[in-house]
């Protein structure tokens, strides 16, 4: 990224930062809930502290740089849209955790895990509470459109976008559950599960945001922007499995070989058990849903992708979907505002040059 693109997105992630904490603040002054109730405000602070934990806020930075496109003057609704990204977000990140019975997340405790600990002797409350935080979270992020300072039209483009979007991303973690039974996945299976469970939430639902708060009608350019999204989504999911098996540990926050010791059948495996043969293969099957997988073997396995070449491979991948979504932005040009397409074109090769 260059330097004032990069002055840019921090300026979306500090104003963001402050807008979700501002939006916490009064949430419980908007909500109906039981005056006896005890479990809710617990509730509502679970969500609020894993969501304002932070990550890069690059789906509010898209939203952003989307309605750059059309003009840089503020867009009515841009704010509840971020704000209804970043919560279907939570919502995932939730239910994420439960599913994969993750103990941590963006350096605290996930709240599946928080709510073990509130109540370590009734399994079934801290698993059904878990569920519906993240319920209230999917709720509030539709909810938030619904009170948008914008058209009605827009409001309601809006909200059928983020519920299509929802829905897209249920069916590709339903996706993903099943890609796990398969000893090895094809390649469009894998891509069509990236496609479903991040990139139609995390990039095109974001980018159609921004287009309609700018009063631009996406639906005119559904399949490029489909395209677009689908391409820089693979290069994400495949940097985020190369970097559990090759990332630096410090770095990222959590232990590398992650996707090894759950036995999930990830680009980096998937390439892996498609390049190597013989003792190698076994080497990697024997890690595969071993949870007790040493770091030791996951230096191993590490070592084994490189010396197959399954590692150049997977890099040499993530660059060309790069190049074809890079080209695919700068054709842009000759309908949206060049400084604002430049973002588009520089974001595929950022996400696949990132080190976490």
């Amino acid at each position: 990224m260059t330097a004032h693109v990069l002055r840019r997105v921090a300026g979306y992630e500090t104003r963001f930062n402050a807008l979700f904490e501002e939006y916490f603040d009064t949430l419980d002054m908007r909500l109906d809930a039981p005056s006896f109730s005890r479990f809710t405000p617990e509730c509502l602070a679970l969500v609020r502290d894993l969501a304002l934990r932070g990550g890069k806020r690059m789906r509010v930075v898209l939203l952003h740089e989307a309605a750059r496109l059309v003009s840089d003057e503020p867009a009515e609704g841009l704010d509840a849209a971020a704000l209804s990204i970043e919560l279907l977000q939570a919502h995932g990140l939730i239910h994420d955790d439960l599913i994969d019975d993750s103990p941590t997340r963006r350096g605290g405790p996930s709240t599946y895990y928080a709510y073990r600990d509130r109540f370590p002797e009734h399994p079934r409350t801290a698993l059904g509470l878990t569920v519906l935080a993240g319920d209230l979270a999917l709720a509030l992020s539709l909810q938030v459109l619904l009170d948008a300072k914008a058209p009605l039209a827009v409001r309601q483009a809006m909200v059928e976008t983020q519920t299509r979007a929802a829905t897209d991303t249920f069916l590709g973690q339903i996706a993903d559950l099943e890609r796990d039974f398969t000893a090895a996945p094809a390649e469009d299976v894998l891509h069509a599960v990236a496609d479903h469970k991040s990139a139609r939430y995390s990039i095109l639902a974001p980018m159609q945001l921004g287009l309609l708060a700018a009063g631009e009608q996406p639906a005119l350019f559904a399949r490029e922007l489909r395209a677009y999204a689908r391409l820089v989504g693979i290069c994400g999911q495949m940097r985020d499995d190369y970097l559990d098996l090759f990332g630096d540990a410090a770095v990222l926050g959590k232990p590398t070989g992650g996707d090894l010791r759950d036995g999930k059948r990830s680009y980096t495996v998937s390439t892996l058990l498609s390049t190597v043969n013989g003792p190698e293969r076994a080497v990697v099957e024997a890690a595969l849903g071993d949870r007790s997988c040493t770091p030791r073997t996951v230096t191993a396995v590490r070592e084994i992708a490189e010396s197959s070449g399954a590692a150049d491979r997977m890099r040499a991948d993530m660059r060309r979907h790069a190049e074809e979504a890079r080209a695919l932005a700068t054709g842009w040009r000759a309908r949206w505002r060049d400084e604002a397409v430049e973002f588009f074109e520089l974001l595929p090769l950022w996400s696949v040059d990132r080190a976490k």
